[in-house]
């Protein structure tokens, strides 16, 4: 059995080299100013299909065989694994069916569609998507591609901390203070927990969960998966899971703490990624910007670097945030 490692994340390095994109690392003497400190921005907003995710997903599809691509690959996300898992799946020239919610941005939903995917909706409320996913999957014969619980994802994401260390150090910012990065079933954290701990054992890696989400923070309080209480919504549609991943969760274990942000705090870190740093975010992968903005991570006389997860947004939800038209759930 594959178990993830850091030698499984440098490998990964290798096998996404020259498909995924080896994102900017860019720091704004705006922010900088603001906050006290050097700010570094992974941003994986320009990744291809817009969100970290695509590197997890092309190391998992990319070792298919000839005979598992000929079955086709089943995912279920909410939109951005949806979309890295198709785009995957057409460059290694396998078919994609990708159960979504039935509430997914419209954007994520027309993307997934645009890269060749076919869509299952389902109700997140009433339904189980690892039960839809795991039935197509049984009864088509396809590969089931995890959104975090899979060794290779998880290995797949960890290359973003390959390249934050290796970046920071080509501008003479490394080792790093801290590094902040969001949460949600725990596979971007995971990779990245991985790749520090063997390239830059002392840099404190933070978590950040949407408030009412904060199943990462209830578990390593109490060392084990917790699930947390039921939520009124958010607007982090991509950091909507309810408890951290079983395979995650032993890694994550690793964090040095967690930190929740509300929909408010998180709206304000869209505002201003737009207006000031010119970046289009979308809310589940600003939960870090919106954390050290709010001074829930101190900055001040300190480098930090800070994962942009993702930028797609919805776009008359985005247009609400940047006009300051939205009213938070809670």
């Amino acid at each position: 059995m594959h178990i993830a490692s850091f030698a499984g994340v440098q490998d990964a390095a290798r096998q996404i080299a020259g498909h995924a994109v080896r994102t900017p690392l860019i720091e704004s003497p705006a922010l900088n100013e603001r906050l006290g400190g050097r700010v570094l921005m992974k941003t994986e907003t320009l990744q291809l299909a817009g969100a970290f995710k695509f590197r997890g997903a092309y190391n998992r599809i990319s070792r298919l065989t000839e005979a598992e691509r000929a079955r086709g690959v089943v995912a279920y996300s909410s939109g951005n694994h949806a979309q890295a898992v198709a785009a995957a799946a057409r460059m290694v020239g396998t078919t994609a069916i990708i159960v979504m919610p039935a509430d997914s941005p419209g954007v994520k939903v027309e993307g997934v569609r645009r890269f060749g995917g076919e869509v299952r909706m389902y109700d997140r409320y009433t339904e189980s998507r690892e039960a839809i996913g795991e039935e197509i999957a049984a009864s088509k014969g396809s590969i089931l591609v995890r959104p975090f619980d899979d060794p290779y994802v998880i290995e797949g994401q960890g290359t973003i901390g390959l390249e934050i260390v290796d970046q920071a150090r080509a501008i003479g910012a490394a080792p790093l203070d801290q590094l902040v990065c969001g949460a949600s079933g725990g596979g971007l954290i995971a990779g990245i927990n991985l790749a520090m701990t063997s390239l830059s054992p002392h840099t404190p890696v933070i978590a950040v969960e949407p408030r009412h989400y904060n199943d990462m923070q209830l578990s390593i309080a109490a060392g084990e998966r917790l699930t947390h209480p039921p939520a009124p919504g958010t607007i982090c549609d991509a950091l909507m899971t309810d408890r951290p991943g079983e395979l995650t969760f032993p890694i994550n274990r690793r964090v040095d703490r967690v930190e929740t942000v509300s929909d408010a705090e998180v709206a304000e870190a869209v505002r201003y990624a737009f207006h000031t740093l010119k970046l289009v975010v979308e809310p589940g992968g600003a939960v870090s910007l919106a954390a050290v903005l709010a001074g829930k991570v101190e900055t001040r006389g300190r480098t930090t670097a800070v994962v942009l997860s993702g930028g797609n947004v919805d776009p008359a939800l985005f247009a609400a945030i940047i006009e300051d038209r939205f009213t938070p759930i809670a």
